[in-house]
């Protein structure tokens, strides 16, 4: 538990060093670009409009999906797993990429997933918006049920940070993880509603869709179009999901923190 304590110590109490971090992250990171920022936008519109092309045209013919037009259930799934892929990614070689920068330094090496994860955060916030004003134009405008917005946005950073700190730590002294994971991410992503839905008519799709269940972008989706698109209460209607993914969350972050303090001392010896 000593370790669990530390990292959210540490957490908290550089909350304000980790955004001022991740801003200069953000602006480095593109700082070499003639359109700067403009491309944390323009990349996820891009896949976007390809997998529309693919999946919405090609596959489906453009049709609806659970009653909303295919681009718009696309769009508000797809707007969390930009975050959750790119900054699971990042997370996970952020250590490994950040350690000699710090290592002379008394720096809390736990907000170094943190400030990586939270410098994409800040696009997530601007594709939401973006996403939110197009259905809007397209006659789906926010209802009571967007308020669980504030619940489900948080939960998917605290869901990548808790991933990030076991991927992060393992990374340092195995470099294959970063592969693995980014192998792992791309199952991940077709085995989930992103872009499609079993039909749920026939054994085999049941078996697919409750298969798809147990993979937590499942729930990350769903509950962001029950927000978005106005289903329902999605955490009070799938209690059984809610209480599945709060403890996948809690079962990581501890196995994340055990791991991070446990080896944080020996990083050095692993670079």
């Amino acid at each position: 538990m000593n370790a669990i304590s530390v990292v959210l110590k540490e957490q908290f109490k550089n909350f304000y060093l980790i955004q001022r971090l991740a801003q200069f992250q953000l602006k480095i990171s593109n700082h070499d670009n003639y359109l700067g920022l403009a491309w944390e936008l323009i990349n996820p519109l891009i896949q976007i409009g390809v997998y529309w092309f693919v999946f919405g045209l090609g596959i489906r013919g453009n049709g609806e999906i659970e009653g909303v037009p295919f681009i718009i259930w696309m769009l508000v799934g797809i707007s969390m797993w930009f975050f959750v892929n790119q900054g699971i990614l990042e997370g996970t070689k952020s250590i490994a990429m950040k350690y000699n920068q710090v290592a002379k330094m008394n720096f809390p090496l736990s907000t170094i997933p943190s400030y990586i994860l939270m410098s994409k955060f800040y696009g997530h916030f601007v594709l939401l918006a973006v996403v939110m004003l197009l259905c809007a134009y397209m006659g789906i405008y926010p209802t009571v049920y967007t308020l669980q917005l504030f619940l489900y946005v948080p939960f998917v950073y605290i869901f990548c940070l808790s991933i990030t700190l076991v991927t992060s730590t393992l990374g340092v002294m195995i470099r294959d993880v970063q592969m693995a994971v980014q192998a792992l991410l791309r199952v991940l992503f077709y085995m989930s509603p992103i872009l499609w839905l079993p039909d749920n008519n026939s054994y085999v799709q049941q078996v697919v869709l409750t298969v798809m269940k147990f993979n937590p972008i499942y729930f990350l989706a769903e509950s962001y179009r029950a927000a978005i698109l106005s289903k329902g209460w999605f955490f009070i209607d799938h209690w059984q999901l809610t209480i599945y993914n709060v403890l996948f969350v809690v079962i990581f972050f501890i196995i994340g923190s055990f791991l991070h303090i446990k080896f944080r001392h020996r990083f050095s010896d692993f670079m």
